[in-house]
């Protein structure tokens, strides 16, 4: 077993190099999710953080079971890639910054706020290509350094929300019998989530580039939370994906935290790994302890600037304490760990530019 590969027990494992921190809380939730009835297989991935109760970062497979708690509230939740047609040789950031515009309000056709990026650790960002990794598969997905890109991160709003809550109210917790009506009607609108969520990241990125007076080629759609059905040595089990991309996508990007690189990923599948990858740097600090860390350090005109040279646009004065760069892992920590446990080939790495969460005034 690769030294990344870290076993608790039979059914629980993580994965992390000796650089990687993964607080203790993330691994006990992830071992106690292992017991869980019909649980098969439970994989941390490097950016394994705590969530309530269920550890996010993480792939868990059952048998007969599914447990749409473990998928939790914004399903379909993922990242949205696009290489616009700017051109860094002409960038000028002040006035990215003012042709980025608002997009806080949502689109009118529709209810659930499509079209809107929403809180927590969702956002979209502008990137340029600061290093090529592997040139052939750089080559091959026809990518142009001389170009500006577009990342989203955002879910299924307001829809997945109302789908946990029913959910909750009417079975708690507990997992549902997969072939049971109660299972095959979650299952139902759960895939109705993740289709409004891949929907809402291509109407952001619409309206950011329109805003910006550019088009874009969409070079990947992929989510990071939700339930899949997956056959391994000839038996169908459920593989739930909370804060863990799936390897059985094409292309993947893995974000760090707004002041951190972005790295282009080609997965390499490992079924003993349950076929997933880490999401993104992972949480360090509670969002709770963080304005209590950094507010007689930094003010907010400071934290609207990056050590990397890039701005953030966050009119949300709590949002700009609680996703600072300084609450995330470093997302190199992240990437070393699945490329020791041969998990990612690496294409490129991006360094934003522009973060947009919120121009406020809703």
């Amino acid at each position: 077993m690769d030294n990344s590969i870290q076993i608790l027990s039979e059914k629980a494992l993580y994965i992390a190099s000796k650089n990687t921190w993964v607080e203790g809380l993330a691994i006990q939730q992830l071992q106690t999710t292992a017991e869980l009835p019909n649980m098969v297989k439970v994989v941390g991935m490097p950016d394994l953080h705590p969530g309530k109760g269920y550890p996010i970062g993480a792939a868990y497979l059952s048998r007969g079971t599914i447990y749409p708690a473990l998928i939790g509230s914004d399903i379909g939740c993922g990242m949205g890639f696009w290489q616009t047609d700017i051109n860094i040789a002409k960038l000028s950031i002040d006035k990215l910054t003012r042709q980025i515009g608002n997009i806080d309000q949502p689109d009118v056709r529709h209810k659930y706020n499509l079209g809107t990026i929403g809180g927590g650790n969702h956002f979209a960002e502008l990137q340029k290509v600061s290093k090529i990794c592997h040139a052939q598969l750089f080559e091959h997905y026809q990518l142009n350094a001389k170009k500006l890109f577009l990342l989203v991160h955002s879910g299924s709003r307001g829809l997945g929300h109302a789908i946990l809550q029913n959910q909750l109210s009417r079975f708690g917790y507990q997992g549902l019998a997969d072939e049971s009506s109660a299972a095959l009607e979650y299952l139902a609108k759960h895939d109705n989530a993740v289709a409004f969520a891949m929907l809402n990241r291509q109407v952001i990125a619409e309206r950011l580039m329109n805003n910006l007076n550019t088009h874009g080629r969409e070079m990947l759609n992929v989510c990071h939370n939700f339930l899949q059905k997956v056959t391994l040595d000839h038996k169908n089990y459920w593989l739930h994906r909370k804060g863990a991309s799936s390897a059985m996508d094409d292309l993947v990007i893995v974000p760090g935290s707004r002041g951190d690189y972005s790295y282009l990923v080609k997965p390499i599948p490992n079924e003993d790994l349950l076929l997933s990858l880490a999401h993104g740097a992972g949480r360090k600090w509670r969002r709770a302890d963080c304005k209590g860390k950094l507010d007689h350090r930094y003010s907010i005109a400071e934290l609207k600037r990056t050590k990397l040279g890039s701005r953030v646009i966050c009119e949300d004065s709590s949002l700009i304490f609680e996703e600072a760069p300084q609450a995330y892992k470093s997302i190199d920590s992240v990437i070393e760990s699945m490329q020791q446990a041969n998990l990612v080939t690496v294409i490129a790495q991006l360094t934003p530019i522009l973060n947009y969460k919120t121009q406020g005034g809703h």
